[in-house]
């Protein structure tokens, strides 16, 4: 302790020195529109290239877990090839008749396209992303975005080769969801504080929940693919305003970590769009 005060005693002058250097460059950074505009490009454009040097570091050390995800990912989609299914023989319950029975065809509606994040944000009241991936790419703004472990958010805009993402993680993010084991629309939101954690509101008291229940996209949205893991309940609260439940989810994605996303394009959304402004028309 001894030394300590000796310390502040001998520097005390270049202490108070430091502090009012600080105090003057604050307020003339605050108060000065053509500093404030240089200091925010410098900053930017500091931060942007200590974003990505992090970001390599963090690429480094998680590559194990990033290439788990990615091969449970792989495992998933390859189940879904026709190598994959097995279609029993059951002819013999059918009886032929001379009526032509048309087979059932399936149609593909979403296309994944991978992309690297390369900027990501979790402590802020507007939480942002940024993508490697951009116009050049066929990506537009409100195409959804997820990871291998569900939903990620939506995008804002584009550049040739980026696009910026609004996480969950944003004040002004707003998805409709469901329950996994099939009931209690509600809306999943986020509260600003603790960066693990969502909310889901408006589900009816009369849907039993369940801690640990698990929360995903709805069916009904044309922008999200159904089922995809939102996350899952922690905690279970009445709103006595709506008497509703209220719900505090924890994030399937974990957004302290996640390197690696899919950009969702819906096949089907131009031909949906052209239907609704032709019934708003009409």
């Amino acid at each position: 302790m001894r030394n300590v005060f000796l310390f502040l005693k001998r520097y005390s002058v270049f202490i108070v020195f430091l502090v009012l250097q600080g105090l003057a460059l604050s307020m003339l950074f605050s108060y000065n529109r053509f500093h404030q505009t240089t200091y925010g490009m410098f900053s930017n454009e500091v931060a942007g290239k200590l974003n990505k040097r992090v970001n390599k570091v963090e690429s480094f050390f998680t590559l194990r877990d990033q290439n788990q995800a990615l091969r449970k990912q792989n495992a998933a989609l390859l189940s879904y090839l026709p190598s994959g299914s097995f279609i029993p023989d059951t002819s013999f319950l059918f009886v032929a008749d001379t009526l032509a029975i048309d087979s059932l065809k399936s149609y593909r509606q979403y296309q994944y396209l991978d992309a690297k994040i390369i900027s990501n944000s979790v402590f802020l009241q507007q939480n942002i992303m940024v993508l490697h991936r951009g116009s050049a790419q066929g990506i537009v703004p409100n195409m959804s975005v997820v990871g291998t472990d569900g939903l990620i958010g939506t995008v804002l805009g584009v550049s040739e080769n980026m696009s910026v993402v609004m996480s969950l993680l944003h004040r002004q993010s707003k998805v409709i969801a469901v329950l996994k084991k099939g009931s209690g629309l509600g809306e999943v939101s986020w509260d600003g504080k603790d960066p693990r954690y969502l909310l889901l509101s408006k589900i009816p008291k009369t849907i039993v929940v369940k801690k640990g229940d698990t929360v995903v996209s709805s069916p009904y949205s044309d922008k999200f693919p159904p089922g995809l893991p939102i996350g899952y309940v922690e905690k279970i609260d009445q709103d006595q305003e709506t008497n509703t439940y209220k719900l505090t989810i924890r994030t399937a994605v974990d957004f302290y970590t996640v390197q690696h996303a899919f950009i969702v394009k819906n096949l089907l959304q131009e031909e949906i769009d052209q239907l609704k402004s032709t019934v708003i028309k009409e």
